[in-house]
């Protein structure tokens, strides 16, 4: 009897997950039987995928944050390795996460066994030299973005741009009437998200700014509507403290909401910090304003390494600054303030930007799941 093809598959956070449960629904259309073990969330154990640690234990950013974590990452580090070398996968599939994953991926090349690595890491921005250990670590490169195989086909890596899921996903046609429909604001009301990121760190670096931005703003808009997603209950929680610190008063025009797609596609003006979300919001043709902010020392060191003159995706994707960004110190309450009363004073001044988006969009829609699985089958052997 055959025996099922086993695949080792880790990631690290909320969109990790996202890919990990794509990719293995792809992957058991090529492979009926296959079974799929390691870290993941919700959606990849959904699928089928037997964890063997918390995910939101990988879910560290940053140089400095994942110190204090750093017995705990080895363990789950060490753990893994010894149950992948212990009982070989056909394949090791690092999503994301390349600080952990990478690791974890050198030890089981060297053995011998297959290494995916989904999702670049940005050595095109900064630690460029990172490319050598990656060189040693990794038998297949999957990006997201085109730009990004360069790099890769300069040293001699295997790497293929998948593009994105969410831009398969994300259809071309404008759905802000039923979002708002949803979230109960009129077609006429003016509406701007707020996005400040998905985890704690980022929610109370960026929060408070946003949140104050978009009070002062009502000042000159009264009639503003504004929509803040929360990525899950302990960000809802977070958020609600930052609303009640802020005195922001029920019936305000505040909403929380569960789901940023919603949030996104019914607003006018998205605020957001750098991260997937930008992307979202590309798909979605929103204008948008992004803002990033990291934690001093880790900023300093960032700082020192970064070679490109943007953050934000959509002016990395253009090559120039398409869209707005604030870094560090440059995000402040009325500078925000100013950037949505602007908007909402002129908003056809961003309509060039939302034909370069949809452009984008197109040139991302490639079937990723589907293509990073037929990449991988490609990989061992077995291509279809």
């Amino acid at each position: 009897m055959t025996q099922p093809v086993r695949f080792a598959i880790v990631a690290g956070e909320k969109s990790g997950d996202i890919l990990g449960a794509g990719l293995i629904s792809a992957l058991r259309e090529l492979y009926p039987d296959a079974e799929f073990i390691g870290v993941g969330g919700p959606r990849m154990i959904e699928q089928g995928c037997h964890c063997l640690a918390d995910m939101e234990r990988l879910a560290v950013m940053g140089f400095v944050e994942p110190l204090g974590r750093l017995p705990e990452l080895f363990r789950i580090k060490n753990k893994l390795e010894t149950e992948f070398l212990a009982n070989p996968p056909a394949a090791f599939i690092g999503i994301d996460a390349p600080d952990f994953n990478l690791r974890i991926a050198k030890r089981l090349h060297a053995a011998g066994i297959p290494t995916v690595h989904y999702v670049s890491p940005s050595v095109w921005a900064y630690r460029e030299k990172r490319i050598h250990g990656i060189k040693q670590a990794v038998d297949l490169m999957l990006t997201l973005f085109p730009f990004e195989t360069a790099i890769y086909d300069e040293h001699g890596i295997a790497a293929r741009c998948v593009g994105h899921p969410l831009a398969d996903e994300i259809g071309f046609d404008d759905n802000k009437v039923n979002a708002r429909a949803e979230t109960g604001i009129g077609d006429a009301e003016p509406v701007v998200a707020l996005l400040p990121g998905s985890r704690g760190g980022e929610i109370k670096r960026l929060g408070p700014d946003l949140i104050g931005a978009a009070l002062e703003a009502k000042q000159h808009i009264p009639r503003l509507r504004v929509l803040i997603p929360a990525a899950g209950p302990e960000a809802k929680s977070q958020l609600q403290q930052l609303l009640r610190r802020a005195n922001v008063l029920s019936g305000s025009g505040f909403q929380l909401v569960d789901n940023s797609h919603t949030a996104i596609a019914a607003a006018d003006l998205v605020l957001l910090a750098s991260g997937t979300a930008t992307l979202e919001t590309l798909l979605l043709r929103r204008p948008m304003v992004v803002v990033y902010r990291l934690a001093a020392l880790t900023y300093w060191l960032a700082s020192k390494m970064v070679k490109v003159p943007y953050v934000a995706l959509p002016n990395l994707l253009a090559g120039r600054r398409l869209v707005p960004e604030y870094i560090q110190n440059q995000v402040s309450i009325p500078v925000l303030r100013d950037e949505i009363v602007s908007f909402f004073n002129s908003p056809e001044s961003r309509q060039d930007n939302l034909a370069f988006f949809e452009q984008i969009h197109r040139e991302l829609r490639k079937n990723a799941s589907d293509s990073a699985a037929r990449a991988i089958s490609e990989l061992l052997g077995h291509a279809t």
